[in-house]
């Protein structure tokens, strides 16, 4: 079972819709303190989701935001603590099984084998085009402003 405490409140996070966040999306989140990447972010840890992360794709983060230079608003220390505290609440999942190749651009095919594994049944990404032929995995593929409407946080 896996278990979230938020505000001194344990949740079971198999109740939690679990979502996989894209390395872009991470990065427009720490170059920019608006927008709905950040908002997003701001978001967590959240009653309503938690991000699924595995090693690659962490690994994908520190390294995608540390090599933006400008508008870097965060730090490399700072991205670093960002990502430790975004791990103490996420459900962090292991892969055991590849789906490589699927989609057209190689690079992001860790990001579906986490949705997979992780039964994630969305995949938050400015590249939706990226990720074409992943519903028939059930997954969907949206933009982060969608997902903030999907939830109710804008109209």
């Amino acid at each position: 079972m896996n278990l979230v405490v938020l505000i001194g409140i344990t949740y079971n996070t198999n109740m939690l819709e679990i979502i996989v966040i894209d390395s872009d999306v991470f990065v427009a989140a720490t170059r920019s303190a608006s927008g709905a990447s950040y908002r997003l972010w701001q978001l967590l840890p959240s009653k309503r989701f938690v991000p699924a992360l595995s090693v690659p794709l962490v690994t994908e983060y520190e390294d995608a935001a540390k090599r933006v230079k400008q508008g870097k608003v965060l730090s490399d220390g700072d991205i670093e603590a960002l990502i430790n505290d975004i791990c103490s609440f996420a459900h962090l999942q292991d892969i055991f099984y590849l789906w490589r190749p699927f989609l057209r651009d190689a690079h992001d095919d860790h990001v579906l084998e986490l949705a997979v594994a992780s039964s994630s049944k969305t995949i938050v990404t400015f590249n939706t085009k990226d990720f074409v032929g992943v519903e028939q995995f059930c997954i969907q593929v949206v933009t982060p402003q969608e997902y903030l409407r999907k939830v109710g946080e804008i109209k």
